[in-house]
């Protein structure tokens, strides 16, 4: 009876754990109406086989028989996170953080995990360690303009001017400018844009800027990027192709991750759909591994910027179950995407409403040829809000271009609007298959400058002065803009100032002066609102509160 009692309330303690890991969230109804190629998660592929399947290994029932030759995996070891990138020497070079299997705390020793540089002359695997870099969490790499390559970790990076090392540690310098940091810097994700500088998402959902990866990283957006879901949002990716920036959130507790596209890396748009969710390891010869979560999503990039390939942190059941030197245990595993084909669209004014006609080249590529292997029939393309749900244009005609397919489609019905910077192809492969891609539009600015301001220095008396520092982030030079301050004033935001801001060049700082209107007592305190004005872009404002000095 005691045994039955003891059993039963196990039983209702693992419940209660795992009910407070996982809540099921509620998908929007429109989701159901995309079509194949709508979701992200429409993108992975089934896995390659290499080695033998085998049920002789560590693991809960749904993880076994698999192929443990997929990305990384040691009985001794438990490894997590971690990214590929492609070495001047060809190789497949991985980056990963490790623990013992067999510590006291098991999952829970991650805090005291080491990052290791593993090599393979495939990106799926099996990853052969070749070098303890030093300790850490949580790793990304990348490689700067000059050559050399940073490998964050949590709390910190490590700087080498080869990708074999010898590595040095160092820390960031963070400049959150009168900015609040949501959910602190921790899970950070980089991207490089065109000249050399660097993009930054952190778990928070914030958006940071580095002139060249290694400098000062500052804070630009005001508020989070995320999806307005209720979610426990974590573990961000963000790339960048030659068409866009994209990136990738998980909520961890729903066990759901979401995708968003933007043009300048600070304004996104949320797509519909999963972007990934449980289930998705399936390998080519149908066997299915039901890993229980999949975290710590990076992503190989070709020379485009294409995800290539997702690379996940797997375990097999709730991470507080994973105790030391049992059967459970997490690893690095490798799933191919099916990736965008390079388009270009051939129209030189701007698409709208009224297009009549529009003409998309379809750049034939290795191991892809459009005469051929593209099923006609099934093209849609247009605004990815229309596209997405099989709405969009329908194609007229066909003509070849050397080895590359010029395809025109009618105007009507493209969706197009001065909210969209891409457009979308997708339609299927004559073998079934996914076939997708985004295109730049005519007459859209891809390089604009990025004006941003902190928060106004006001000093008291009647000789005071109004100070305020802005920056320009974007990459081209910006053109004069305005500068308007507004107090708030029994509820409502009223002028208190204006000037403009002369030209600033790409990551130029300069302090604006304003003449103070109205005299403020020292130590008074302002609810204040700066807006920056830039010909031709939206309103970008902080908001804040002030002590008048």
């Amino acid at each position: 009876m005691k045994n039955r009692i003891l059993t039963t309330l196990l039983t209702l303690l693992f419940s209660i754990q795992l009910w407070a890991q996982i809540i099921e969230r509620e998908r929007p109804k429109e989701w159901g109406n995309l079509i194949e190629g709508g979701r992200f998660i429409d993108r992975f592929q089934a896995i390659p086989i290499i080695g033998e399947l085998t049920d002789e290994t560590w693991g809960a029932d749904d993880v076994i028989p698999r192929y443990v030759d997929n990305g990384i995996e040691e009985k001794e070891w438990s490894y997590w996170g971690g990214n590929i990138l492609v070495g001047d020497d060809d190789k497949f070079h991985l980056f990963v953080c490790r623990w013992p299997e067999n510590a006291k705390k098991g999952h829970m020793e991650w805090p005291r995990s080491e990052v290791v540089h593993a090599v393979c002359e495939n990106s799926f695997g099996p990853f052969q360690v070749k070098e303890v870099i030093g300790k850490g969490h949580n790793p990304e790499i990348y490689r700067l303009k000059n050559g050399g390559y940073v490998l964050y970790v949590y709390q910190g990076y490590y700087y080498s001017d080869k990708i074999d090392g010898p590595w040095e540690y160092h820390q960031f310098e963070f400049n959150a400018r009168n900015r609040k940091i949501p959910d602190g810097l921790s899970n950070l994700t980089f991207a490089q844009r065109e000249d050399g500088s660097y993009i930054m998402l952190c778990r928070g959902g914030s958006i940071w800027f580095s002139e060249d990866g290694l400098s000062g990283y500052n804070l630009v957006s005001e508020n989070s990027i995320y999806p307005p879901y209720k979610g426990e949002y974590e573990d961000p990716v963000m790339w960048k192709t030659n068409i866009q920036y994209h990136a990738i959130v998980h909520d961890w507790k729903g066990r759901i991750a979401y995708y968003m596209r933007s043009k300048d890396g600070i304004n996104w748009k949320l797509d519909p759909g999963e972007a990934y969710e449980t289930g998705i390891a399936i390998y080519e010869d149908g066997t299915k591994v039901d890993w229980y979560k999949y975290e710590r999503i990076k992503m190989l990039q070709d020379k485009y910027g294409r995800a290539v390939q997702a690379n996940f942190a797997v375990i097999d059941t709730i991470k507080w179950d994973d105790l030391g030197g049992d059967n459970h245990s997490s690893k690095n595993i490798g799933i191919p995407l099916t990736y965008g084909r390079l388009l270009t669209i051939l129209n030189k004014e701007p698409i709208d409403a009224t297009t009549k006609s529009i003409k998309v080249k379809v750049e034939a590529e290795k191991g892809f040829n459009p005469h051929k292997d593209i099923d006609l029939i099934s093209l849609r393309f247009g605004a990815p809000e229309e596209v997405n749900f099989g709405k969009g244009c329908k194609l007229l005609d066909s003509e070849k271009e050397g080895n590359d397919l010029v395809l025109t489609f009618e105007g009507t019905g493209n969706g197009i609007t001065e909210d969209n910077f891409t457009a979308k192809l997708i339609g299927q492969t004559t073998k079934g298959k996914l076939l997708f891609g985004y295109a730049r539009l005519p007459g859209v600015d891809y390089l604009q400058a990025a004006l941003s301001a902190c928060l106004p220095k006001i000093n008291s008396g009647e000789n005071g002065s109004v100070e305020i520092e802005v920056q320009n982030f974007g990459q081209v030079e910006s053109e004069k803009s305005g500068l308007k301050i507004e107090v708030k004033t029994e509820g409502n935001w009223k002028r208190f100032a204006y000037t403009e801001i002369e030209p600033l060049k790409s990551f130029e700082k300069r302090i604006v002066r304003v003449k103070k209107p109205i005299d403020y007592a020292k130590n008074e305190c302002l609810d204040v609102r700066v807006v920056i004005l830039q010909p031709g872009q939206r309103e970008v404002s902080l908001t804040g509160q002030l002590t008048v000095k």
